[in-house]
């Protein structure tokens, strides 16, 4: 008989925090909620409204009008192009959804920006 020990799957996990974290989250027309996916080369952020089932405006580093030497630059960059973008439709108030993520680097520095840049949360 073998014992095969595996890894935990960390996008599994951080899908079971982001559940967790969703059950208390919910976004609205004028209250919506700012999502943060992370891959290992691309950032992106959502304005979802939950109500709707709709996305009123997004970024990511995928956009041309993002750049930046590092990984956090660039995710500051989209925090600011989201925040531009919100403020395009008139929201200022928004609820953060940090996906699982822990609050920290690109997550972190995507929030900082966005907060910067007029939106309030």
């Amino acid at each position: 008989m073998t014992i095969v020990i595996t890894k935990p799957d960390k996008n599994k996990l951080r899908q079971k925090r982001h559940k967790r974290i969703r059950k208390n989250l919910s976004g609205t027309a004028e209250r919506p909620r700012l999502n943060v996916f992370r891959s290992n080369k691309n950032i992106y952020a959502q304005l979802i409204d939950d109500v709707a089932g709709v996305t009123l405006a997004s970024a990511s580093t995928l956009d041309s009008d993002v750049s930046g030497e590092s990984k956090v630059e660039q995710a500051a960059a989209v925090g600011r192009l989201v925040a531009e973008r919100a403020k395009g439709k008139n929201i200022t108030t928004v609820v953060f959804d940090r996906g699982g993520y822990q609050y920290h680097g690109r997550v972190k520095a995507l929030a900082e920006a966005a907060r910067e840049n007029g939106l309030d949360f």
